[in-house]
């Protein structure tokens, strides 16, 4: 497998015991809590929201990193559509009477 990698075999068994870096360690940390906060909020918050939760809670993190990983990890927030009244029949203005009086019933 190294041959075909082009690594070396001590290169590959010192990369498998390397600790995982400090940063790799807050990433996965905010990955896990980024997560369970979008999924608390039902998958409606998007990144400011979870940015702004998780400052609350003490952790201190850019609205841009929270943006990155959700999308890396694939969360998406739904978007709630406000409900709008298209027709209102209770009015006092006139209705038009029915010039036309089309009736459609075919014969054949």
């Amino acid at each position: 497998m190294c041959a075909i990698l082009n690594v070396s075999r001590s290169g590959y068994y010192a990369w498998t015991t390397r600790k995982e870096s400090e940063r790799n360690k807050r990433r996965s940390r905010l990955e896990v809590q980024i997560r369970r906060v979008f999924l608390e909020s039902r998958r409606l918050y998007g990144s400011p929201k979870v940015t702004q939760i998780l400052r609350q809670q003490g952790v201190p993190v850019s609205e841009k990193t929270v943006a990155r990983i959700m999308k890396e990890l694939g969360l998406k927030s739904r978007t709630v559509k406000k409900y709008k009244a298209t027709t209102n029949s209770r009015h006092n203005l006139p209705v038009y009477d029915n010039v036309l009086a089309q009736k459609f019933s075919a014969q054949a």
